[in-house]
């Protein structure tokens, strides 16, 4: 429970060693009693020259063995038991990091959206605040907007039905007209495009794919220690495949979680910013366009790439 120290020794890693050790232990000292007991059956036998029965050796070793096979049986059991309720307590995590991000995701607009609709009812305002006013509140829309269609996106996306509509795309004039849209919703952050001198095609699925380059945008804005955010998007072709590549000034990432990051609800450490779905989001669009994506980042407080390559279409339809 948060806030609560756990006692060590209910703590399940704990209970699961002390309970393998227990289970062990038990084999042990009922093979050395039951060896021990068969020793004494036969001092017993040969002191009074008795004739036992010729199966007991046999039966010995079968019991032990049947008993053996059964422990292992247990212990295997008792360890996919534990495995299971790791992850489930994992899940349940992941899971209440994604419920207070996508809480505070929906708050933040909503709080603002409240502030300017009672200043408008207070006061008499000129037109150019009135604009002004507008403005935010329009983005605050956009951005819940934008933060309940990624939800139904990406259940969308998880259905096995839905293939994508692919069209071929000229990317460079495509990140162009996507970046002069996504500008005005970050009015601190800067977005700059290293954009080629020549054309570079690809399949796309123009329902899907923007919603890659609008979360690695956002993801390198609002996990931003900065001043001033930067954002520089460079596209490269490289044989038959175009390089993507989309680099932030933010608070970098470690590189033992660079792998990690793509999985459904993970965030890195405890933060209310985003939902654990954008990455998750950026990699399973990835998969339907027959891409790969990987993360680089010279550590904390270096900015992180993110590369994306999509194989080239040279042939018009």
């Amino acid at each position: 429970m948060e806030g609560k120290r756990q006692l060590w020794f209910i703590h399940p890693v704990s209970v699961f060693i002390f309970s393998t050790l227990a289970l062990g232990l038990s084999l042990f000292l009922y093979i050395r009693w039951y060896l021990q007991a068969t020793e004494a059956f036969h001092l017993f036998v040969d002191r009074y020259k008795l004739d036992p029965e010729q199966v007991v050796e046999g039966q010995t070793w079968v019991v032990i063995l049947v008993m053996s096979l059964l422990v292992a049986i247990i212990l295997l059991g008792m360890l996919l038991i534990f495995i299971y309720y790791q992850k489930v307590i994992q899940l349940y995590r992941q899971q209440q990091n994604f419920i207070n991000g996508f809480t505070h995701e929906l708050k933040t607009p909503l709080t603002s959206l409240k502030l300017y609709l009672d200043t408008f009812k207070m006061h008499n305002l000129p037109p150019q605040d009135q604009m002004k006013y507008l403005n935010i509140m329009s983005a605050d829309v956009d951005r819940l907007k934008q933060n309940v269609e990624g939800i139904l996106n990406l259940g969308r996306l998880e259905t096995d039905g839905h293939k994508g509509d692919f069209q071929r795309i000229e990317l460079v004039n495509h990140l162009k007209d996507l970046i002069t849209k996504e500008l005005p919703q970050y009015p601190t952050a800067e977005i700059l495009f290293d954009a080629p001198y020549y054309q570079a095609y690809a399949m796309l699925d123009l329902q899907t794919f923007p919603m890659v380059m609008k979360n690695l945008i956002r993801n390198g804005i609002i996990h931003n220690h900065q001043a001033k955010p930067v954002i520089r998007i460079g596209l490269e072709k490289i044989k038959n495949k175009i390089h993507l590549k989309v680099t932030d000034n933010g608070i970098g990432i470690e590189k033992k979680y660079l792998k990690k990051i793509f999985r459904k609800f993970y965030q890195v450490g405890k933060s209310s910013k985003g939902t654990g779905l954008g990455l998750y989001m950026v990699a399973t669009i990835a998969k339907l366009h027959g891409a790969e994506v990987h993360a680089t980042s010279h550590g904390l407080d270096q900015g992180t790439t993110f590369e994306i390559i999509l194989p080239e279409s040279n042939k018009e339809l």
